[in-house]
């Protein structure tokens, strides 16, 4: 994997542990001479993980919108901080750079960020992995409510197993390594479009 995009708040959350696991696993990144992607800010995690990269002599490039350059707080000493029009472009530019996905904690935008991502793999447009680093058990009643989501027969379950778990970079980015996307039945697709 050339690079990673990490989706995470530009809020620090109420505790130490969130600014010392993306620190973490920018060091992991690091290491493993694997760019950053993300969104561009130096404040709350975004600045923790971009920095932490950057100490160990990694790449980082920075994707934010104009009208975000000011409220976020743009790293502008980033060697590759780009700024594009629209919350779409972001994504989309994100995504293309980007080999694999990972959310640490976050909001309401690293939330949406995500799950845009986990859809395209489900509908088959990228066969990238998406995980969760999931820092002091942030994401366990997501989790819960995703398997509730198979329970009730709204989302399969290869296609939840898509979505990689780890509290630990090390061992999320090996289960990166070894992810094999599901093979999407369009013919089920259409299927079920067309019966809704």
């Amino acid at each position: 994997m050339k690079r990673i995009c990490v989706f995470c708040g530009s809020s620090p959350g109420s505790g130490p542990e969130y600014a010392k696991a993306a620190k973490q696993l920018g060091y992991t990144l690091a290491s493993r001479d694997i760019g950053l992607v993300y969104g561009g800010a130096k404040v709350g995690i975004m600045g923790h993980i971009a920095k932490s990269v950057l100490e160990k002599g990694g790449e980082v490039i920075g994707v934010i919108p104009k009208e975000l350059v000011e409220k976020e707080v743009a790293f502008t000493d980033l060697a590759d901080l780009r700024v594009v029009n629209s919350m779409h472009e972001r994504k989309a530019l994100m995504a293309d750079l980007s080999d694999g996905f990972i959310a640490l904690p976050g909001g309401l935008g690293t939330i949406e960020e995500f799950f845009e991502v986990v859809t395209w793999a489900q509908l088959g447009i990228h066969p990238k992995p998406c995980g969760l680093l999931n820092v002091k058990q942030y994401y366990n009643r997501l989790l819960d409510f995703l398997d509730h989501t198979v329970n009730e027969n709204f989302v399969e379950l290869e296609h939840r197993s898509m979505i990689l778990v780890d509290e630990n970079p090390e061992k999320l980015l090996q289960k990166f390594e070894s992810y094999h996307p599901p093979i999407t039945d369009k013919a089920k697709w259409v299927l079920q479009l067309t019966s809704d």
